[in-house]
C-alpha cells in the first residue's frame, strides 16, 4: 500500500468527518449529567476527603466539557445546532474560556501549527537555542516562566483569568469584552455560593473544579506539542500535513482518562483534520496506517518529566532540547518552584 502524505493524507481523513447527531447529543448530555452528579455528591458528602475527591472528579469532567466545547468550535460537534451553540457559548463564559477569545488564538494555532516563528500565539512559545543564547537575562527569565510547570498547574490564574479574561480584553477591548464579563460573573457566582453554603464549600464547588480543568488543559496543550520527537519548521519548509502528524503527539491514556478528556489525546489526528468528531478519532487512527506510528507520551511521571525538561529547539539536531544544568536562569526557576 502506498503511503499517503500531504493533501492526499488530509483528503483520506474526510470520511471520518461525518458525525452522528444522536451520538453527539449523548456525549454532551451524559457529560453534563455526570458533572451535576459529581457536584451533588460533593455537596452531600460529610467527610472532607470525599468532598475534595468529588471536587477533583468534577474538575476532570469539566475538562471533558471544555474538550467538547473545543470540538464544537472546530465544527466537529453539532456546529449547525442553535441550542448547542448557545449551550457552549454559555459554558465558555462559565469556565473562563470566552468563545471569541478562544477562536482568535486557537484558530491561529491550527493554521500555523509547527511554525517556529508563530508558536507564541495560541500556544507555548518555542525559541531556538540561538535565540535563547542571544537574549538578555530578563528575556530568558520571561521565556522560561512562560513555559514553567507552575504556569500550567496554576492555569486557572495565568491562562483562564489572566490570559483569556484580562489580557485578551486589554489587547482588543471591542472584540474581547466578554472576558471581563465572564470574570465578573465568576466572582458573582462565587460570592453567592459563599453566602449560601460558606467559603470552603463555595471553593470546592466552583474554584477547585475550574482550577483542575485549567491545569489539565494547560499541561495537555503543552505536552501535545512539546514532547521528545516533536518537530518545528521555518516557513519555507513547513507544510500542514507534516506539522500535524509529526508535531502533535498521541497522548496514550486508559479508558477513564480517555473519557474524561473526550479523546483529545489523539492530537495528531485532530490536527490533521479538526472536523473529525472526538468519538471518531480512534476509528480514524485505526483505519489509517499513516497515523499509527505517532510520537507517544502519557501521564506516567517519566513521560511528564521528559516533556517538561524540553526548553529550546535546535535546528541543527532538529530536536527540542533541555538547557544546560548550570544555566543560571534555570537554577533560579528551580529554586522558585
Amino acid at each position: 500500500m502506498d503511503v499517503r502524505a500531504g493533501k492526499a493524507l488530509i483528503l483520506a481523513t474526510k470520511e471520518f468527518e461525518q458525525e452522528s447527531v444522536a451520538r453527539s447529543w449523548f456525549e454532551i448530555t451524559s457529560t453534563f449529567v455526570a458533572y451535576g452528579a459529581a457536584i451533588a455528591a460533593l455537596v452531600a458528602a460529610d467527610a472532607w476527603a470525599l468532598r475534595v475527591g468529588f471536587a477533583f472528579i468534577a474538575g476532570l469532567i469539566q475538562f471533558r466539557m471544555f474538550s467538547l466545547f473545543h470540538a464544537h468550535l472546530h465544527k466537529a460537534l453539532l456546529w449547525r445546532s442553535k441550542p448547542a451553540r448557545w449551550l457552549f457559548a454559555v459554558l465558555g463564559v462559565l469556565i473562563l474560556v470566552p468563545r471569541s477569545v478562544w477562536l482568535q488564538t486557537h484558530n491561529f494555532h491550527h493554521i500555523n501549527n509547527g511554525k517556529i516563528a508563530w508558536t507564541s500565539i495560541g500556544s507555548y512559545p518555542v525559541w531556538t537555542r540561538e535565540r535563547y543564547e542571544a537574549a538578555t537575562p530578563r528575556e530568558r527569565r520571561r521565556y522560561l516562566m512562560s513555559r514553567h510547570v507552575l504556569k500550567m498547574v496554576l492555569g486557572y490564574v495565568f491562562i483562564g483569568i489572566g490570559g483569556m479574561c484580562i489580557n485578551a480584553f486589554l489587547r482588543t477591548p471591542k472584540k474581547n469584552w466578554l472576558g471581563p464579563v465572564a470574570l465578573l460573573l465568576h466572582v458573582a457566582i462565587f460570592s453567592g455560593l459563599a453566602a449560601a453554603m460558606g467559603l470552603a464549600s463555595a471553593t470546592l464547588v466552583l474554584i477547585v473544579p475550574c482550577a483542575v480543568n485549567h491545569a489539565v488543559a494547560s499541561y495537555l496543550f503543552y505536552a501535545q506539542h512539546n514532547f521528545p520527537g516533536t518537530v518545528f519548521f521555518d516557513s519555507k519548509e513547513w507544510n500542514y500535513g507534516s506539522a500535524a502528524v509529526q508535531g502533535s503527539s498521541y497522548f496514550r491514556m486508559g479508558p477513564v482518562m480517555r473519557w474524561m478528556t473526550a479523546d483529545i489525546g489523539y492530537h495528531h489526528v485532530h490536527h490533521l483534520n479538526h472536523k473529525i468528531p472526538t468519538y471518531r478519532s480512534a476509528e480514524a487512527m485505526a483505519a489509517m496506517p499513516e497515523l499509527q506510528s505517532p510520537a507517544v507520551t502519557s501521564w506516567r511521571l517519566r513521560d511528564v518529566l521528559a516533556c517538561l525538561r524540553l526548553t529550546v529547539w535546535n535546528p541543527a539536531t532538529r530536536a527540542m532540547e533541555p538547557l544546560l544544568a548550570d544555566d543560571g536562569a534555570v537554577e533560579g526557576l528551580r529554586e522558585a518552584s
